[in-house]
């Protein structure tokens, strides 16, 4: 039996912590809109919270009040308690940093509803933004902090004073040269082509970026192979009239294996190492409407649409030599390239601090290009700061009511 689970937002963040995705857990697929059924009685869903005392949920700042509410309410059904008990009396344990990434398509826990609305006055609140509500009031009744202040991360106490001003939008220009010697091209900086720099992840804010650079990579990669990046595809049937009969094909793989450190699946595949795992092609049908992009002479009368479609073929797998900043979170690495030339209207604060969190040294990263000295500038939002202050002051009085832990 288990009388604690942990939960992350993200399956990174879950592997981490050797623990399950939220979303998993509540037996739903991320922004699939179709939610879980649950009515009394669920017999499967009973079980599976039936001995949980304890429910420790990492990477706070990733997980918005939406899913905090659904998860409340789940909790309350299984374990039939009054909806009005939070979390249906399981004691939840917080881990993570405001000032790290929020929630995508969701409102942060920190968000402060009393602060004015774009909402226009009057209307009602949908059931969405009351759920919402009542999870922001979850959260207000937190009654226990532990502030973690020894780092455990960073070893560079200079880039360490640099990454504490960072959080509070307070860096010096010194702090901004100082970050300038380790861009491309300085005599400090080692070549993209040397080890280990060769083989460290770069981090970029936009997937735009992040696709063109990884699809670069894999073309150079392949031409150092002596491999084609995508290989034509020819049916035998073809090559049959042209080559002897005596000929011998060499078809495709089938699968590709996959050394995942922390994988728990087993294969079936007789004398396959641990942690192998084999990854079979895949083929999928898209269905595309052309019609906007025919000549006049050749659109299709009536307004039909013209549509075309496409078979795909292809191992599930995708170049990660480059990643966006909001994937790395969580995660310590090694060596690491940056990018720090952000779009114009960033005003999130994790934009920055992530992916320059991610080293123990100064000297354990390379920033891709030059970037402008604002974005060492930007600010927590008032709901950030408001949230943070809070969480401070309860960190005072958990302090003075078990002085003896601490």
């Amino acid at each position: 039996m288990q009388m604690m689970r942990k939960l992350a937002p993200t399956g990174i963040a879950a592997a981490e912590i050797d623990g399950m995705t939220i979303h998993s857990f509540l037996g739903e697929q991320r922004n699939s809109g179709k939610p879980r059924i649950i009515k009394p009685a669920d017999s499967k869903l009973e079980k599976e919270w039936r001995s949980v005392e304890y429910l420790l949920i990492d990477k706070m700042s990733m997980v918005g009040l939406t899913l905090l509410a659904k998860l409340n309410r789940i909790i309350s059904t299984a374990k039939h308690v009054n909806p009005q008990v939070p979390f249906g009396s399981v004691h939840i344990i917080f881990f993570g940093d405001y000032l790290q990434y929020r929630s995508v398509y969701d409102a942060p826990l920190h968000t402060d509803f009393s602060l004015p609305s774009k909402k226009k006055p009057g209307k009602l609140l949908t059931e969405k933004e009351i759920q919402q509500r009542v999870a922001r009031s979850l959260i207000l009744q937190i009654n226990c902090v532990v502030k973690l202040i020894q780092q455990m991360r960073t070893e560079d106490s200079w880039y360490l004073q640099l990454l504490e001003r960072l959080r509070h939008g307070q860096c010096n220009y010194d702090d901004y040269e100082l970050l300038l010697t380790r861009v491309v091209g300085q005599p400090s900086v080692g070549s993209l082509c040397d080890s280990p720099w060769n083989k460290a992840p770069t981090l970029v804010f936009r997937n735009e970026v992040r696709t063109q650079l990884n699809n670069k990579a894999a073309i150079r990669n392949a031409a150092q192979l002596g491999d084609v990046p995508m290989a034509d595809s020819v049916s035998t049937n073809v090559l049959s009239e042209i080559f002897p009969k005596n000929t011998q094909y060499i078809h495709r793989p089938l699968y590709a294996l996959i050394e995942i450190a922390k994988s728990k699946i087993e294969s079936n595949l007789e004398e396959l190492q641990p942690k192998l795992v084999p990854i079979p092609v895949m083929e999928q049908t898209f269905r595309v409407d052309i019609s906007d992009i025919l000549p006049k002479d050749k659109k299709p009368k009536s307004n039909r649409k013209a549509i075309l479609s496409i078979k795909r073929r292809a191992l599930p797998l995708v170049p990660a030599y480059c990643i966006t900043t909001h994937k790395s979170q969580g995660q310590t690495l090694n060596k690491v390239v940056i990018d720090l030339k952000l779009p114009n209207e960033t005003e999130d604060i994790a934009a920055v601090y992530v992916p320059l969190s991610r080293v123990k040294r100064l000297a354990d990263l390379i920033i891709l290009r030059q970037f402008d000295y604002k974005v060492l500038l930007i600010k927590p939002s008032k709901s950030q700061l408001t949230e943070m202050e809070r969480l401070d002051q309860l960190y005072l009085e958990t302090q003075k009511r078990f002085s003896q832990w601490f």
